[in-house]
């Protein structure tokens, strides 16, 4: 029989990192982030990283394990989260991976082999070039006469991964799509089992604003002007969503009180998309805010 690996993915505010913690500490087992931002230090307040007291209790990994100057995408985190699966396994644990990072769900998941790629940093700048001066329609409508799937799958707002998926393109000559497909036809490893929390959208919005409000009172904008300080490039941590809009204050290009507006805001939209993302996996199984772990052991 193959291993069991747990998912809890959905919706961010939606409480997925508390259910994790609750959930590992019964299984006596070990949380991986699959967060995107996570995985950069000193990014903290934005990014709603785990508390150390909860880090101390329980043990996380893919969190605080590089610097925001440097880059980091799907590819290292398939080939870094792999070995973890693996280690947590031959000690007879279940391992608990956790976030709303779709595109690191599905790579997982569907055992997308990436061993073809390559990356052209030159291209990626020339595009990053494109998307500032011509906007952001200008790539996703490269990369809709490439891979139209892709095109439809992507907002039209998440510049990085657009030319992530029109990287792939230049580099191998195949779409990220075609790695899906093949990928998809391949028989996974291990026995995921892939939870989601429905929160109803009124509620999880609600959430999402006093979030937001929190994260401001705890001191966003001074963690977002210290690292904008302190490094010379961001070849993908400014892109998180919080910190893009506070570097836009900080460049005095909007108010404060934009800047949490748009926060809120452009975290709503993601959070929609996460939502539509994760209901296209028929094997997720929904679970409510106040499903007890109990419940949740027994739909394993």
């Amino acid at each position: 029989m193959k291993q069991k690996v747990i998912i809890i993915g959905g919706a961010t505010a939606s409480g997925k990192s508390s259910l994790a913690m609750e959930l590992a500490k019964k299984l006596n087992t070990e949380i991986i982030s699959c967060d995107s931002m996570q995985v950069y230090k000193e990014m903290n307040i934005g990014t709603a990283k785990p508390s150390i007291k909860d880090m101390k209790f329980v043990k996380h990994y893919m969190i605080d394990i590089i610097n925001p100057d440097e880059d980091f995408n799907v590819v290292k985190y398939v080939s870094m989260v792999n070995p973890l699966i693996e280690d947590i396994l031959s000690r007879n644990k279940i391992p608990i991976i956790v976030g709303g990072t779709g595109l690191y769900v599905e790579a997982l998941m569907n055992n997308i082999d990436f061993s073809e790629e390559s990356t052209d940093l030159d291209y990626r700048k020339k595009m990053e070039k494109v998307a500032k001066e011509k906007g952001n329609e200008e790539i996703h409508n490269m990369l809709k006469e490439i891979d139209i799937d892709s095109a439809n799958r992507l907002s039209i707002n998440d510049t990085k991964r657009i030319i992530r998926a029109l990287e792939v393109y230049h580099t191998t000559g195949k779409t990220i799509t075609y790695y899906n497909s093949i990928s998809k036809n391949k028989d996974s490893k291990y026995d995921f089992i892939l939870f989601g929390i429905d929160v109803p959208r009124e509620e999880l919005y609600q959430r999402i604003n006093d979030r937001v409000d929190k994260m401001i009172e705890k001191g966003l904008v001074n963690e977002v002007e210290k690292i904008y300080n302190k490094y010379s490039k961001f070849p993908t941590a400014m892109q998180g969503l919080g910190y893009k809009e506070v570097i836009r204050y900080l460049k005095e290009e909007i108010t404060l009180e934009e800047m949490i507006e748009l926060i809120k805001k452009e975290t709503r939209h993601y959070a929609k998309r996460q939502i539509t993302w994760f209901k296209a996996y028929k094997s997720i199984i929904w679970l409510s805010p106040q499903s007890s772990i109990e419940e949740t052991i027994q739909k394993m």
